[in-house]
Parts: C-alpha cells; structure tokens; sequence
C-alpha cells in the first residue's frame, strides 16, 4: 500500500520535481537505514529530498539514496552524523534487481517520491523508476495543468450564478 492510498502516515518530505521532470513509469515503498540522531533529526521535519536521487554504488548491489539533506540534531553532540552520507535502502532482491537492470539497460533512473513515518511509525521512503522528459513533455505538462485550473474556475463560478 502506498504512501497516497493509506490515511495513517505522516509526510515528511515531498520531491515536487520529480513529476514534473520524470515520467513516473513504476513506483515501490522500500525502508530506509538510519542512525539514531538522523531519525530524530527526520521526526523533526530537518529533511529535504529535492536533490536527492537513488543508485548503486560500483562495489555494491545495494541500492543507496544520494544527496539527501538531513539537518545535523542539536542535541546529539559528538554522536552526530554526516549530512549528506549515502543511505541503504531496504528492499527484496528481486526488486533490487528489477531497477539495478532497468537503469543499467534502459537508461532509466531511480528517483525518491516521498518520505513519510508509516501507520507503524517505521520511516518509508517511496522511490520510482522514471525516464526524463523532454522540454515537449513539460510543456503538455503545463497546458494540463492550466486548462485544469481554468475548467475548475469556470465550474466553480458557474455554480455560483
């Protein structure tokens, strides 16, 4: 069950971006490894994942999340943690190998949704394979959503008078 489907959870953080700038083809919740002074710091609403982009790094096969911002925790003083480090991110194997294959043949890539706590309170993180669009794409993407603003507005006053 994902993220926009289930009531029970609490968003953290948005990448607003990357449907505007990806065509989402498949989407999947994994878990994410965190340190004690990250989640808290994530509890907190420290988190940003506008830059953030998913991948694998060249001695692994494990999927990491790059570029992340987690704010540092005032109160966790020397035990505190890097920024900006790589971050496992937990999901089956044959899901782990589905994207490792379809960014590496396809010319896809990895990209995070959102982050939000779960009906369980355990950190999801919801990623989805995607291609880029063009500046084309973009522009039917900007007409959609303006005629949809604008057939709002006519309803809207139209039900009014």
């Amino acid at each position: 069950m994902s993220a926009e489907e289930n009531n029970n959870f609490k968003i953290v953080a948005r990448n607003k971006r990357a449907r505007f700038d990806y065509e989402i083809l498949d989407t999947l919740e994994v878990g994410i490894v965190l340190t004690g002074s990250e989640i808290k710091s994530v509890r907190c609403g420290k988190v940003s994942i506008n830059e953030a982009f998913v991948g694998a790094m060249a001695d692994s096969n494990e999927l990491f999340l790059f570029n992340a911002s987690i704010e540092l925790y005032k109160q966790a003083s020397y035990n505190n943690h890097e920024p900006r480090r790589p971050r496992v991110l937990l999901l089956h194997k044959v899901q782990r190998t589905r994207f490792l294959n379809a960014i590496q043949k396809k010319g896809m890539t990895i990209v995070p949704l959102t982050m939000y706590f779960n009906h369980k309170g355990l950190l999801k993180l919801s990623i989805a394979l995607a291609r880029g669009k063009n500046v084309i794409d973009k522009r039917e993407t900007i007409k959609k959503r303006d005629w949809t603003i604008q057939k709002n507005r006519i309803i809207r006053n139209y039900n009014k008078g």
